[in-house]
């Protein structure tokens, strides 16, 4: 196995991920699934206009589901990309 070299910051470290093979540097046959039952995935707040007509929409849309109309929102955008 090749050694991990030291890295100075994140983006340096990606960067050599990007054009490095790991199964060169990391022996697969030690690794132990790991779980993480509290991480939440990385959000990020957006600004988004929508016509108040179609907000209304969706939030009775949501009511009716009983689930936050910004959660409904999540979902449908999720569906549409993947």
């Amino acid at each position: 196995m090749k050694t991990i070299p030291d890295f100075k910051n994140e983006q340096e470290e990606r960067e050599f991920w990007e054009t490095h093979d790991s199964t060169d540097y990391v022996d697969m046959s030690k690794t132990q699934l790991a779980v993480f039952p509290s991480l939440k995935p990385t959000t990020k707040a957006i600004s988004l206009r929508l016509p108040e007509d179609l907000l209304a929409k969706i939030k009775v849309k949501a009511n009716k589901m009983d689930v936050p109309y910004q959660s409904l929102i999540k979902t449908w955008l999720n569906e549409k990309v993947t």
